[in-house]
């Protein structure tokens, strides 16, 4: 069974605790604060196999979970880290967050090892807390709680070329010809049910990877028959080619043709649509001379004043083949070899902090100058957020502005110059 979608739970995990305890040794009866700090909690990482195809494996199974960071212990000792968990999926495999759908990592190209969802950090142990003031704390900071995350994986094969048409113009003969594909071929509607990819290698010139796509049909943009499941792989091919039945031997006109599944594509992707294609006109050996009108002649007549070649061919006996492969050469050399990736969307690590924790905004009873938010969302923030770095101070005014926080403090009166105090972090206030 061909499957190229599912929907899976990730869990990464949770920091051990920092654990709390004090030096007992023998004529040490005050020993200072030993304890150690909590392990790591295990990421969620994903990797490309180049021995897998499908995403058959993840609907049998769809709960994956890291282990949790160990808890500190006495002596100093730190916790075990947590196990990561690694998944392997086939290269062109997209994930998704589930809720917005927006793309979380594209496993194409560079890309083969990807961490999704990273563990939470282990909490210090009490040693850390020693001060001149407090020589004896009794407390430990926790470890960062597991981030969980619904996420959808959707396979879009890796090709250079889309093979598009309706059922039985040909499409599998052809590809079992120009490549070493070995698609089932038969005279009946909807032979081809998976994605057959093959390699074109070309004599003096670099080859290319072709897909023949499941025969379409009329609504498949709108998910009926099998549209929805095969159109997602065509999103990564830089060239499609058309294939039509020129001889009309099923009763079908080629020109229509043509212009229904244009329309399919729009309504999927206005993008793919306007891809470069070329019509690879097919059967010209069942054309009964003299046939007026001319079919090659009419296809051309419509299409290429569009910017869109002609070219007839027979999969069977091989005429004008060549000359096609050639063509969608050249018009892959003109676009050049960057392959389509789809960037990043959706940075878990960042958008699980925005989750409805309270937090308090106050002022300071010895300043009026000095304002002070505190509360487990603002703890978790910062936890996992890096100050230092460009993108994570971005990240934190962007908190600031997208949590009300920044609105609030302004109610509660505070004016430019003014200091506000989170746990650690103080900053001067300023619009």
């Amino acid at each position: 069974m061909f499957a190229d979608r599912a929907r899976i739970f990730l869990r990464a995990g949770k920091g051990g605790d920092g654990h709390v305890s004090f030096r007992r040794e023998l004529y040490v009866p005050n020993g200072g604060p030993d304890g150690g700090d909590g392990g790591r909690g295990g990421d969620v990482i994903f990797e490309v196999d180049e021995g897998l195809n499908t995403l058959y494996d993840f609907r049998h199974k769809t709960k994956y979970c890291a282990s949790d960071g160990q808890e500190g212990g006495k002596r100093r000792c730190h916790g075990k880290d947590g196990q990561d968990i690694v998944l392997r999926v086939p290269e062109g495999t997209i994930i998704r967050d589930a809720q917005s759908g927006k793309v979380i990592a594209d496993m194409s190209g560079d890309r083969r090892r990807q961490v999704v969802l990273k563990g939470g950090k282990g909490g210090l142990g009490n040693m850390h807390f020693a001060t001149a003031t407090m020589q004896v704390p009794k407390y430990a900071q926790p470890g960062q709680p597991s981030k969980e995350l619904w996420v959808t994986l959707e396979l879009k094969v890796i090709a250079d070329v889309g093979l598009v048409g309706f059922p039985n113009v040909g499409k599998s003969t052809f590809l079992s010809r120009v490549t070493n594909a070995r698609p089932k071929i038969a005279n009946y509607h909807f032979t081809t049910l998976n994605p057959n990819l093959g390699v074109v290698d070309l004599e003096g010139s670099r080859g290319f990877v072709i897909a023949d796509i499941p025969g379409l049909i009329e609504g498949a943009s709108e998910g009926i028959g099998l549209g929805h499941e095969f159109l997602r792989h065509i999103e990564r091919t830089k060239v499609l080619i058309h294939m039509v039945d020129a001889a009309s031997t099923e009763g079908r006109d080629p020109v229509d043709d043509i212009h229904k599944i244009n329309r399919e594509l729009a309504a999927y992707n206005e993008e793919i649509a306007s891809r470069p294609q070329v019509i690879a006109a097919n059967k010209i050996d069942t054309i009964i001379p003299g046939d007026e009108p001319d079919p090659i002649e009419r296809l051309r007549q419509e299409f290429e004043p569009q910017g869109i070649r002609v070219v007839p061919i027979s999969a069977v006996s091989g005429e004008g083949v060549r000359d096609l492969l050639w063509h969608v050469r050249s018009m892959l050399d003109e676009i050049g070899d960057n392959p389509v990736i789809f960037e990043q969307e959706f940075d878990p690590d960042q958008a699980l902090v925005y989750e409805e924790l309270p937090y308090t905004v106050s002022v300071a009873e010895d300043n009026e100058h000095v304002f002070i938010v505190e509360g487990p969302k603002i703890e978790k923030m910062l936890g996992y957020t890096n100050l230092d770095s460009e993108k994570g101070f971005q990240f934190f005014q962007n908190f600031l502005k997208d949590t009300g926080i920044l609105n609030e403090l302004e109610q509660a009166g505070i004016q430019e110059g003014d200091t506000v105090r989170m746990y650690g972090l103080e900053f001067d206030y300023y619009k």
